[in-house]
C-alpha cells in the first residue's frame, strides 16, 4: 500500500493488551476458568474483536499479562539494580578489578566512573569486551571492488565478515555515543556519522537509540544502521518484547504495536496516530545536519514540538537519504540485536509501505540477532518480493535456546510469525538454515530438561573456551556469572551477544548470497 492512500479509506483494526485494566482475580478467572468477560477487561478494541481475541488467544494473552505485570512490579528494582551493576562493573574495570581497586583505595587513587564517557561501558559491554572486527579492513576492500567478481570462497569470506560487522555493531549499539564514536573511528577505522537518542511518544522519553556509520568519509560504499536492543535492566524494553498488542494495516497485516511506537510511528493512547504515520500523513522531519531553522508544518501534529526530528524512523530515513545522495555508490545495511533486531527489519518494511523504493534499491541486507517476532504471516508475504529478489537480503540469526526470538508467543491460532531465512546455531556453534527455530515457543514441556542441561553445558564450555579456541574467546568472571544465572533462566542467558559473536566467527561455512555493488 502506497503512502498516497486516502485516510478515510483506511479502516484500521487494533488490539491493545493493558495489564493495568484488570486485577489478579480477573486474571485468574480468565486464565484458569476461561471466563471471557474477565479477560475482556484487559483488552481495548472494537467490541466484537475483543471477545473474539479473548476467546481464541486466551493463553497467549494471559502469558503477556502475567509477564508484564511481573516486570512492571519489578521496574524500579530493575532500574536501581542496573544503576548499581553498571557503576560497580565500571568501578572494577577502570581500577584493575578487585585487587587493583583495593590498591587504589590504599593509595587514594581510585578512578570514579563517569557515565557518558568513552570509558564507561554498558552491562552488555562488560559481558563481552571484544571490540575488534574479524578482518574488518578486508571487508571494506572487497566491497569496494565486488563488481569485479569474486570466487565462492571470497564471497563466503565477505559474507562472514559482513555478518561479523553487523553483530559487533549490534553489540556496540548498547554503548553511549562517546564509546561508539571511539570504537568506530579508532578501532574499526571507519567513519562515525551520528548517534541518535530517539523519542518514544508512548513512553514519553528518549528510549530508542541508533547509530550510523560509513566505511569511509568520502565515496563510501557501505552505510550501516544499528539499532540498540533490549537493555538488561530496562523494564519498558522487556515489556515491549512480551507485549501482544498489534495494529493492523489493511492489505499488509498486523504489526507489533510496541515496535511501531519505538520507531516513533504512533502512540496507543491515540491510535489515530498510527494511521497518520503509516499513511505518510506524518511530518517530514528535518535532519539535524540541515541548514533549515524551522521544522515543516504538518496537517496533524502527532508528536510534541521539539521531539519531531528525533523519532527513530524519520531521523534515520532523512539521514540515510542524504548519505545516499552524497555517496552515489553506497549500499546500506540495517542490523540490531533483540529489540534492535525487530526495529532493524521493521524499518525497511515501513520504507516499502511509504513507497520509498529509491532508498530500497540501495538496500544491501538486513541482519538481525535474537530478534522477536514483529507481525503476522501477511507481513512476511508482503516483504518477500523486496527482501528475497534477486538475492536473499534478510537473515535472522538465532542462537540455541535464546528466549527472545520465541516472543511474542506463537501457536496454531496466534497471529505473530517470523519470516525470512533463519540461521540457527546450536550450542556447539553448528549452523542450520531453517524456516523456524526449534522449540519456537520455548515453554514446551518436552524441551524443558534439555534446555537446563544445555545451560549446564554452556557454563562448562565458558570455562574452557580460552583454551580450546584461543584467548579472544576467553570469558571473564562476569560472563561466567551470567552463565551461572543461566542455570535458573537459560532462555535469558542465551540471549547475550557473546554467543552471537561466537556463532558468526566459529560457525560452519555458510552459503549466503549478497547483492553486488
Amino acid at each position: 500500500m502506497a503512502s498516497t492512500s486516502n485516510v478515510d479509506d483506511f479502516d484500521s483494526r487494533y488490539l491493545i493488551v493493558n495489564p493495568e485494566n484488570g486485577g489478579m482475580v480477573d486474571l485468574l478467572k480468565y486464565l484458569l476458568l476461561g471466563d471471557i468477560s474477565s479477560g475482556v477487561k484487559f483488552l481495548e478494541a472494537e467490541a466484537v474483536l475483543v471477545v473474539e481475541e479473548a476467546a481464541d488467544h486466551r493463553w497467549v494473552i494471559a502469558v503477556s499479562i502475567i509477564a508484564r505485570k511481573i516486570i512492571g512490579f519489578l521496574a524500579k528494582p530493575m532500574e536501581y539494580t542496573g544503576f548499581v551493576v553498571d557503576f560497580t562493573l565500571n568501578l572494577l574495570s577502570q581500577n584493575g578489578n578487585i585487587f587493583g581497586l583495593l590498591y587504589s583505595l590504599l593509595h587514594g587513587k581510585v578512578v570514579i566512573p563517569q557515565r557518558g564517557t568513552e570509558t564507561f561501558l554498558s552491562t552488555i559491554g562488560q559481558l563481552d569486551g571484544r571490540i575488534d572486527l574479524y578482518k574488518g579492513q578486508y571487508l571494506t576492500e572487497q566491497l569496494r571492488y565486488s563488481d569485479v567478481g569474486q570466487s565462492g570462497i571470497e564471497m563466503e569470506l565477505v559474507n562472514r565478515i559482513l555478518m561479523d560487522l553487523c553483530i559487533m555493531a549490534s553489540k556496540l549499539a548498547y554503548e553511549n555515543a562517546e564509546v561508539v564514536r571511539n570504537v568506530v573511528v579508532d578501532h574499526w577505522k571507519m567513519h562515525f556519522v551520528d548517534f541518535y537518542n530517539c523519542w518514544n511518544d508512548f513512553e514519553k522519553e528518549m528510549s530508542t537509540q541508533v547509530f550510523i556509520l560509513t566505511d569511509k568519509p568520502k565515496d563510501a560504499t557501505l552505510i550501516l544502521i544499528s539499532f540498540r536492543g533490549t537493555e538488561p535492566f530496562d523494564a519498558d524494553d522487556w515489556c515491549t518484547d512480551f507485549d501482544y498488542s498489534w495494529y493492523e494495516i489493511p492489505k499488509l497485516g498486523k504489526v507489533h504495536m510496541g515496535f511501531l511506537e519505538a520507531l516513533g510511528l504512533g502512540n496507543r493512547a491515540d491510535t489515530v496516530t498510527f494511521q497518520n504515520h503509516l499513511l505518510g500523513k506524518e511530518a517530514k522531519f528535518r535532519d539535524r545536519s540541515s541548514d533549515s531553522e524551522e521544522l515543516p508544518s504538518t496537517d496533524n501534529d502527532c508528536i510534541p514540538p521539539g521531539k519531531m526530528e528525533l523519532t527513530a524512523y524519520y531521523a534515520v530515513k532523512n539521514k540515510l537519504k542524504s548519505l545516499l545522495e552524497e555517496h552515489k555508490k553506497a549500499k546500506f545495511v540495517v542490523t540490531g540485536h533483540s529489540l534492535g533486531g525487530a526495529l532493524a527489519i521493521l524499518f525497511p518494511t515501513v520504507l516499502v509501505l511509504h513507497d520509498e523504493m529509491e532508498i530500497m534499491h540501495s538496500l544491501l541486507g538486513v541482519y538481525t540477532f535474537g530478534q522477536p517476532r514483529i507481525g503476522n504471516e501477511r507481513i512476511g508475504r508482503f516483504m518477500k518480493a523486496h527482501l528475497e529478489s534477486p538475492v536473499q537480503k534478510y537473515f535472522r540469526v538465532v542462537y540455541c535456546n535464546d528466549m527472545v526470538p520465541r516472543l511474542p508467543y506463537d501457536d496454531k491460532t496466534f497471529s505473530y510469525k517470523h519470516f525470512g531465512v533463519c540461521l540457527f546455531y546450536n550450542s556447539c556453534y553448528i549452523e542450520q538454515k531453517v524456516d523456524e527455530e526449534p522449540n519456537k515457543n520455548f515453554f514446551g514441556l518436552r524441551y524443558l530438561i534439555p534446555v537446563y542441561l544445555n545451560a549446564l553445558w554452556e557454563l562448562i564450555r565458558s570455562l574452557t573456551m580460552g583454551y580450546t579456541h584461543g584467548p579472544q574467546y576467553e570469558e571473564g568472571w562476569f560472563s561466567i556469572f551470567a552463565r551461572i544465572l543461566g542455570l535458573a533462566f537459560p532462555g535469558i542467558s542465551a540471549h547475550c551477544p557473546t554467543d552471537y559473536v561466537n556463532s558468526v566467527r566459529l560457525g560452519k561455512e555458510r552459503t549466503i548470497q549478497m547483492s553486488s555493488f
